[in-house]
């Protein structure tokens, strides 16, 4: 058997050799530069406030539009990632999205932009692709790590973006191409540019699997029955509905805190919205090692104590990040608002690692639906306590208390789930007491 055509058993980063590797690395990068479309305009929504005359109403409604339209894109995207396989629906996710990212700047009232917004949130789904795809490179020993690694290094583009997007838009303004006010409607056409380069690198430099393109590959017809059942399949799985909440409590905040963290900053305590954009990109910048480490931190976990192990680890994380969050929340002072934030933001990153270094071997004949569910349930939660942000009465750090308390309850709600691996892979990540 050629080594070559297998998933790899061990993570060499620094390695572009290879389908598998070169696919790793061009995953990570495209999800990367997925967060300047998604995200891009969140640090810019205090120029776009001031603008359009948006209410604190208006604005949470379009924190939950952001994430809205990515519960039902990643039902489906996980579904053709069974089907059509990664590389063609991470092509047409990337063309679709760059759509609405460089119109929005046309928006001149709040319902236009925030429709806009909405169709943005397609571009969410491209994590789901993400860790289906190094799922697919990767052998089940590595599997939690791998995921972790593109996930964090992903996700590190939300951090990124709060930092850059606020430049590329002062650069314009200096310039004296566009006004200040107007400068983030330039600014957004920068990363719609780069979804459309990167649709193209992805399609032409990537396979599904180590083996080739799902289209060129035969299919056993009992394969093909399996694949159209595979999402009820999913569905019906209870630990599929454990991790989906998991999700909702760790990767669901996240993307709230990559929405909402430049206005708090602004808002609770009077930067600057350069300022606030880099403050806010500190906890973006913790993917850049957390949530790999929640995935090594799986994976070792795993070996000694199987899938129980992991689960066990997860709802511990989820707990730790509650208390975090409180403390964020009571927190102040800017410095002591920017420790708590770092802490509470390892816990989370590492449990979100975590979540998807158990995903993988919950059915692993229908890979894409699992992570389609659980990847929707991220937005869910961040559309929920987006409720919270809008609220006129209630304030953005009484937001994050609620939040932190609802985390912890989760958790707590996980360490009660019993996990059991699916047959098929359990030999793989059974415990080290089974083999003695």
């Amino acid at each position: 058997m050629n080594k070559n055509l297998d998933p790899l058993n061990k993570l060499q980063v620094f390695s572009f050799k290879g389908i598998q590797m070169r696919t790793f690395h061009i995953t990570w990068i495209t999800f990367f530069f997925c967060f300047f479309g998604w995200f891009g305009v969140a640090p810019l929504m205090p120029l776009v406030r001031e603008q359009l005359g948006l209410s604190k109403s208006e604005i949470g409604n379009i924190i939950i539009a952001s994430v809205s339209a990515t519960i039902i894109a990643r039902l489906f995207v996980g579904k053709m990632c069974d089907t059509l396989g990664p590389r063609i629906t991470y092509t047409i996710l990337l063309i679709t999205g760059a759509i609405p990212v460089l119109f929005i700047g046309l928006s001149n009232s709040y319902e236009s932009f925030l429709l806009f917004r909405f169709f943005i949130g397609i571009i969410g789904a491209s994590f789901v692709i993400t860790q289906f795809h190094t799922s697919m490179m990767f052998a089940p020993n590595i599997i939690g790590t791998a995921n972790a690694v593109t996930g964090g290094w992903g996700n590190l583009g939300g951090g990124v973006t709060n930092l850059v997007m606020p430049l590329i838009a002062a650069a314009f303004a200096g310039m004296g191409l566009v006004s200040t006010l107007d400068s983030w409607r330039m600014a957004m056409i920068v990363p719609g540019i780069i979804l459309l380069i990167m649709a193209w690198i992805y399609y032409r430099y990537t396979t599904d699997c180590p083996q080739g393109n799902f289209n060129k590959l035969e299919l056993h017809p009992q394969d093909k029955l399996k694949n159209k059942g595979s999402f009820l399949l999913a569905l019906k799985d209870y630990r599929v509905w454990a991790l989906t909440l998991a999700y909702a409590a760790c990767f669901g905040i996240e993307i709230t805190v990559d929405n909402v963290a430049a206005t708090f900053f602004i808002d609770r305590f009077g930067t600057s919205i350069i300022v606030a954009g880099a403050l806010a990109s500190i906890f973006g910048g913790m993917n850049l090692f957390a949530r790999a480490l929640g995935g090594i931190v799986s994976d070792k976990v795993g070996r000694s104590y199987g899938i129980k192990g992991k689960g066990a680890l997860l709802g511990i994380l989820l707990l730790l990040e509650g208390v975090g969050i409180c403390l964020f929340a009571s927190s102040n002072n800017l410095v002591l608002a920017i420790m708590m934030m770092l802490l509470f933001a390892l816990f989370l990153k590492m449990a979100n690692g975590c979540t998807y270094g158990i995903v993988p071997f919950i059915n692993k004949e229908n890979i894409g639906s699992v992570s389609g569910i659980v990847g929707a349930g991220g937005n869910i939660g961040a559309m929920l306590v987006g409720f919270l942000f809008k609220s006129e009465t209630i304030s953005y750090a009484d937001a994050f208390q609620y939040i932190g308390i609802g985390v912890f309850l989760i958790g707590f709600t996980i360490l009660l789930v019993r996990f059991h691996p699916d047959p098929k892979t359990a030999p793989q990540i059974v415990s080290l007491e089974a083999h003695k």
